[in-house]
């Protein structure tokens, strides 16, 4: 039987930043994966999600801000380009591109307000119909590069690495924990830090934690969500990331880079999957209504688009009611879930605050603690 103080479960973006931050900080650490780091069945996979610093709470805008020195120690740590700046488009009555100027204003993130029709002059691929916010330091976060990047730097620190290492079993024993795996193996642990994305639902009940903290915690749910790649009109012509709200669901686009052999646009519409109870359930069938509904948007919204997707898939989306994120510890086990969809650009900044938590070394934001008994915000 293996021994470390600290466990983590699941290497997806933060686990990933988890187990960076604690082994950088000298700890004894092993993370446990149930497939491969970022592997196709969690939430951290592919080369294209949006960083974007555009929030209407400037609690998240200024928390952006913050990430920024992390992402920069990881790209410079790692000798990876993670983020690609290349700008974000907010439009639509339903984003308010005015707030979203406003608060930006307030946290000092660069950013233009545009008229339609300056929008239109710079973007002809776009069709536009109200105010635009422009951040020009917003673009591509590359995820699983990134949680490579975290996991060599883990084990370059100390780190084990288990893939392929489902977990089957958290018993409490003594003053520490034992971890089981798929074929009989065990892991004793000081601690156990639980970032299992879309199987956390699963796992929830079954973790030795105090009932009125379990209670405390909010529902999370979890969606398999569908993207599709729209092929460019004019390939030579660069792209924003782009996030438009009038009405319906919120729809938005990036390049896809690696995701989309580098030709073509990820349209998804936000929170539009199918419910499902737990990553256990997801199937990777795409929804056909889904589909039409994204190119009926492509072809009314996105001109510089060919409105036939060259590909298509399927990923996870576990959210909270409120979309705040989860960085709660209990009796020796820390539950890691910044999720609802925006937690990606987030992660080193996020990893570092769970690693606070689980030595003790440091707080989290109240609000992220709802399973602990804070004062409702």
């Amino acid at each position: 039987m293996a021994a470390a103080r600290y466990v983590v479960i699941g290497a997806g973006l933060m686990g990933a930043a988890t187990a960076w931050q604690l082994a950088e900080r000298g700890e004894e650490v092993v993370l446990v994966e149930r497939d491969v780091p970022a592997g196709r069945q969690g939430s951290s996979h592919g080369s294209a999600r949006i960083f974007r610093y555009a929030y209407a709470d400037p609690f998240y805008a200024e928390l952006v801000v913050r990430s920024e020195s992390c992402w920069a120690r990881l790209e410079h740590g790692s000798g990876r380009r993670l983020i690609d700046r290349v700008g974000g488009v907010d439009h639509g009555r339903g984003r308010e591109p005015g707030r979203l100027a406003r608060v930006l204003e307030a946290v000092g993130v660069a950013h233009e307000l545009l008229t339609p029709a300056e929008a239109r002059s710079r973007w002809p691929q776009l069709a536009v119909e109200t105010p635009v916010l422009f951040q020009p330091g917003a673009g591509v976060l590359d995820a699983q590069g990134a949680v490579e990047a975290m996991v060599e730097l883990a084990v370059a620190a100390g780190a084990r690495l288990r893939t392929s290492w489902p977990v089957s079993a958290i018993i409490r024993t003594g003053a520490g924990f034992t971890v089981s795996g798929p074929r009989g193996e065990r892991l004793d642990a000081g601690h156990v830090v639980v970032a299992a994305g879309g199987h956390l639902p699963d796992l929830l009940g079954a973790l030795p934690l105090p009932p009125a903290f379990l209670a405390g915690l909010p529902r999370l749910a979890v969606r398999q969500e569908n993207a599709f790649h729209f092929p460019y009109r004019d390939p030579g012509r660069p792209w924003p990331t782009t996030i438009h709200e009038d009405g319906a669901l919120p729809v938005y686009s990036l390049p896809g880079g690696r995701d989309a052999g580098f030709r073509g646009q990820k349209v998804a519409e936000y929170h539009g999957g199918r419910p499902i109870r737990s990553a256990a359930e997801q199937d990777g069938v795409v929804d056909p209504a889904n589909r039409a509904r994204v190119v009926a948007y492509v072809r009314a919204h996105l001109p510089g688009l060919v409105a036939e997707p060259y590909a298509e898939t399927t990923c996870l989306f576990t959210s909270t009611p409120d979309e705040d994120f989860v960085l709660d510890s209990a009796d020796g086990i820390t539950v890691v879930s910044p999720c609802s969809g925006h937690g990606g650009k987030f992660a080193p900044l996020l990893g570092a605050m769970a690693a606070d938590l689980a030595t003790g070394s440091g707080g989290v934001p109240a609000r992220f603690r709802p399973g602990t008994a804070v004062p409702a915000r």
